[in-house]
């Protein structure tokens, strides 16, 4: 895909973000690498220093920053930097492929985190594992829907609100009180330690992917703290809102992101896996191109709109940017999103993290969009941080044009 057409026909408001940035847009000011895609704008043009960019991009296609398949960098809505690092994942992971595990629980298919057929990229294509990227579009999905009518109820409504809840084990005073919010902020109060390594047998996660029934192994979870109260990272309460959006809308998530979201976006390539019975892996289960990734970072930077047209309300996108819980590490929670101080106290960049180091990383002040893919999943690293203090030093400030018509 040309990567001009990563904007929409408005430019858009720019996007910050920070670690990958400057890796880069130092390697642009050289010869274009191998691998890299043509730029809109050189680096330098849009206010960045070239030698940190060029730093980073040495240390990810030497290894040093191990196991990253791609960086795209965009300012002020245009591409500056788009690379891919490639590796062969079937010899990394040779022997885990076939070693059943916490990660390899099936031992074939889509869930066998090994798989070279399925991850990082979707058969072969250009389409990576966004892993738990996944649960910001699915919180976009539900903005979208808002916006358009067909989710009408409160982020206040109960969450057994959609069970039989003579068909819930665990249900106490704290079940009843668990709301909408409540998930969307990962505030849940379920008993869920996914703070546990990934390739840990007593992972929830791992075990909730394990099962056939995805939904009801969540829901059936005892409580352990009052909802609203207290941060849990929780793959298993993002899955609920998978079943939940289908109750509320009557149609399934997926088709409602293709025709509402990913449509008007012009993605078109892109993979959703589904649980045994064939609920939507909301949690973790899409795959798209990084450039695909950069537009969701982009309609949120343009305050929800996309060609001028509005997809979700400015509100939403406020409401979910909002830090509402403390996640620990320096993190704040919104709505599916991480949200990073930084700088200031004003300064908070925007993030969807997924496991294996896919990130997507909007820094509004500078107008940055930053986004990686990786498969380091036996030693997750944190390459934000890297973004932030290595990169941001080298963004300048600068004015983007204006967007017109939104």
């Amino acid at each position: 895909m040309n990567k001009r057409a990563l904007q929409p026909s408005t430019r858009p408001a720019g996007i910050r973000c920070a670690a990958f940035a400057i890796a880069l847009f130092a390697s642009l000011a050289t010869a274009a690498p191998v691998g890299a895609a043509p730029a809109n704008v050189a680096p330098a043009a849009l206010g960045i220093d070239a030698q940190p960019l060029a730093a980073l991009d040495a240390d990810l296609a030497s290894g040093k920053l191990p196991l990253v398949d791609s960086l795209l960098v965009m300012r002020c809505g245009e591409v500056v930097f788009d690379r891919r690092y490639p590796h062969d994942y079937a010899a990394t992971y040779g022997k885990e492929a076939h070693t059943k595990g916490p990660l390899n629980a099936r031992l074939t298919g889509s869930y066998n985190y090994f798989d070279p057929a399925w991850h990082p990229y979707y058969h072969g294509t250009d389409e990576h594992t966004m892993q738990s990227v996944s649960k910001t579009v699915t919180s976009a999905t539900i903005g979208v829907a808002m916006a358009r009518g067909a989710f009408k109820a409160p982020l206040s409504t109960p969450v057994l609100h959609y069970f039989d809840e003579t068909k819930v084990k665990n249900v106490d005073a704290r079940k009843r009180r668990m709301t909408l919010r409540d998930l969307l902020t990962m505030t849940s109060g379920l008993d869920w330690n996914e703070d546990l390594p990934y390739d840990d047998p007593n992972n929830p996660s791992d075990l909730m992917e394990a099962a056939d029934d995805w939904v009801q192994f969540v829901i059936d979870r005892p409580m352990k703290d009052e909802p609203g109260s207290v941060f849990a990272y929780s793959s298993g309460a993002t899955e609920l809102l998978a079943h939940i959006f289908k109750r509320e809308t009557g149609v399934d998530i997926e088709n409602y992101a293709r025709s509402h979201l990913f449509g008007p976006l012009g993605i078109r390539d892109y993979y959703w896996k589904r649980t045994p019975l064939g609920v939507v892996d909301t949690e973790g289960g899409l795959y798209l191109r990084a450039e695909d990734l950069a537009k969701i970072g982009l309609l949120y930077l343009n305050a929800g709109r996309w060609n001028g047209q509005p997809l979700m309300t400015s509100d939403w996108v406020k409401e979910s940017l909002t830090p509402r819980i403390d996640a620990g590490e320096g993190f704040q929670y919104g709505y599916q999103w991480w949200l990073l101080p930084h700088g200031d106290a004003k300064r908070v960049a925007w993030l969807a993290r997924g496991m294996g180091g896919q990130r997507l990383i909007v820094i509004p002040e500078e107008h940055l969009i930053v986004v990686s893919t990786a498969w380091h999943i036996l030693n997750e690293a944190s390459i934000e941080f890297d973004v932030v203090h290595r990169l941001l030093p080298g963004v300048h400030p600068h004015e983007c044009t204006p967007p017109t018509g939104t």
